[in-house]
């Protein structure tokens, strides 16, 4: 391990003299390839300088332990080694979880699809609940989050189903382990005995795909136009702006009504279309490797129920680690970090267990 971290940290300062030099931004697709290369590495880099700092005051303390005859003193050097030996395993731990390879789609922009299942008009309103949730989660990110495509219910506020598109640093490494069933347990504002009502709503996270990523032919697509509706301008319901688009030989569809105009709109179900068979060949990919990652959170199976939000309890339970939570109000505001760091670490754990295999 420690030779491939030397030879990381030279890469990381090759790059780094590379991009000092004033030339290297004449080629600006080049210049960010190795400034994302750069960054990459950096955190690997700093780490590995802490535990081999620390990793030498230990070697200090022990030769001045030896050498050293005031007992107070020895006592003091003692305490420090004792604490030294404790940081360590835990810098070695972290440097293990950073060389493990990163999935090539973690670094992509996703598109989120939240759609209302078993519960009727509840479900449409959790639908709008989950929306806000990643909307504000996103915002804290600091990622730019738009609306691409919904389908509201009969409810006011609700939604049988909402496409989203988040944009930022590492989204995907992020958010794919939102994709699941969210089942909600609530009693309804329409409940006049104050029953609890069980609804579910399902969460797909798609990495955003490239042009390069998926090859689609024209010949395989048919196109529909129709009117927006909602919000959108003098055009809504006037002129057929909205577009949807099949992928014949799968079935898929994607559609898109938020621009303003139909061109805007059937490049936006494009991506969307890409983004849904990338995300296709992407989960046999994953699936090929299941033997070595059988956990829920890596194989991101969205036929499960992954969470559970209990509102009378003012509970979330996320199932797949177990982890539980009672601040289900800051939750709903955006504050998933801890559940998706915790779920982040059991995906680290079964990781690096398969490295050992």
């Amino acid at each position: 391990m420690l030779d491939k971290l030397q030879s990381i940290k030279e890469k990381h300062l090759d790059l780094e003299q590379l991009l000092a030099d004033p030339k290297a931004a004449n080629d600006q697709a080049r210049f960010r390839k190795l400034n994302k290369e750069y960054s990459d590495l950096k955190e690997i880099v700093q780490a590995y300088d802490q535990y081999a700092e620390k990793k030498s005051e230990l070697e200090a303390s022990r030769q001045l332990l030896k050498e050293e005859n005031d007992q107070e003193m020895k006592e003091l050097v003692q305490a420090d080694i004792n604490e030294l030996q404790k940081k360590l395993p835990e810098l070695e731990q972290r440097l293990k979880v950073l060389l493990l390879p990163k999935e090539e789609a973690d670094s992509r922009n996703v598109i989120i699809e939240i759609r209302a299942g078993t519960g009727g008009e509840e479900a449409a309103l959790f639908t709008a609940d989950l929306t806000r949730m990643y909307q504000r989660y996103a915002e804290q990110q600091g990622w730019q989050c738009h609306t691409l495509h919904f389908n509201e219910s009969s409810v006011p506020g609700g939604f049988r189903e909402m496409t989203l598109e988040v944009s930022g640093n590492d989204v995907y490494g992020t958010m794919k382990y939102e994709s699941g069933v969210h089942r909600v347990q609530r009693v309804p504002d329409t409940e006049t005995q104050g029953r609890i009502h069980t609804s579910a709503v399902s969460v797909a996270v798609l990495p955003e795909a490239e042009e390069v990523d998926v090859e689609i032919r024209r010949e395989d697509l048919r196109f529909d136009t129709y009117r927006s509706g909602g919000k959108g301008g003098q055009n809504v319901n006037k002129v057929e702006t909205a577009v949807r688009i099949t992928h014949i030989p799968s079935g898929i569809v994607a559609a898109c009504q938020e621009e303003r105009s139909q061109l805007q709109n059937k490049e936006r179900a494009m991506q969307m279309l890409r983004t849904k068979l990338y995300d296709i060949q992407l989960a046999e990919q994953q699936q090929q490797r299941a033997d070595l990652r059988r956990s829920m959170v890596t194989t991101g199976d969205r036929s499960a129920k992954i969470r559970t939000y209990n509102y009378p309890q003012s509970r979330v339970t996320d199932h797949r680690i177990g982890y539980t939570s009672h601040a289900l109000p800051q939750i709903l505001q955006g504050e998933l970090q801890d559940i998706i760091e915790a779920l982040k670490m059991h995906d680290q754990a079964e990781r690096l267990q398969s490295e050992l295999m």
